[in-house]
């Protein structure tokens, strides 16, 4: 009986509760609603005197730059070996491999004499088809030799391309 009593007592604090969270959502749902409507008219002012500006502003002019479209000032083709690549560590071949390719190209496009101490020096810049060719068969077997292009452009960096037909 006593255990009857305390579960109905536990019950109606439970529903005064539940009430007046209720209300309080309410009251706190009528407050966000008159706060909202003032904040929608100030973001609606915002939003008008910008486009204002937009249409007295200059329109953009786009820079087209596409990698096809470079004027390159020099070209070559190597046979790039990597057989030294092989006297690494199996885990190290390919970024050794990868060092070959840059250490070969400042060799033999004659990165190193030059550019001046004020200037930035020239860089390789190593394409995509080039690092995934090396890495093709993973970090343990990288090939025996590559065969890329690389093109010096106007300011002096190189990019090196995979050859056509690799």
């Amino acid at each position: 009986m006593k255990q009857d009593e305390a579960k109905h007592e536990f019950e109606e604090t439970k529903v005064e509760s539940v009430e007046t969270i209720v209300e309080q959502e309410t009251s706190d749902t009528l407050e966000a609603s008159t706060v909202d409507e003032s904040t929608e008219e100030k973001v609606e002012i915002q939003e008008e005197a910008p486009s204002k500006t937009k249409e007295e502003a200059k329109p953009r002019k786009k820079k087209e730059k596409e990698p096809e479209e470079e004027e390159f000032v020099e070209e070559r083709f190597y046979t790039i070996p990597l057989g030294k690549a092989w006297v690494r560590p199996a885990n190290k071949r390919a970024p050794r491999a990868m060092s070959l390719i840059k250490a070969f190209i400042m060799r033999h496009m004659k990165l190193g004499s030059r550019g001046e101490m004020d200037e930035a020096p020239p860089s390789i810049i190593i394409t995509n088809g080039v690092n995934e060719k090396v890495w093709s068969r993973g970090i343990q077997k990288p090939p025996r030799r590559i065969r890329v292009k690389a093109a010096r452009d106007k300011e002096g960096n190189v990019k090196v391309f995979l050859a056509e037909g690799e």
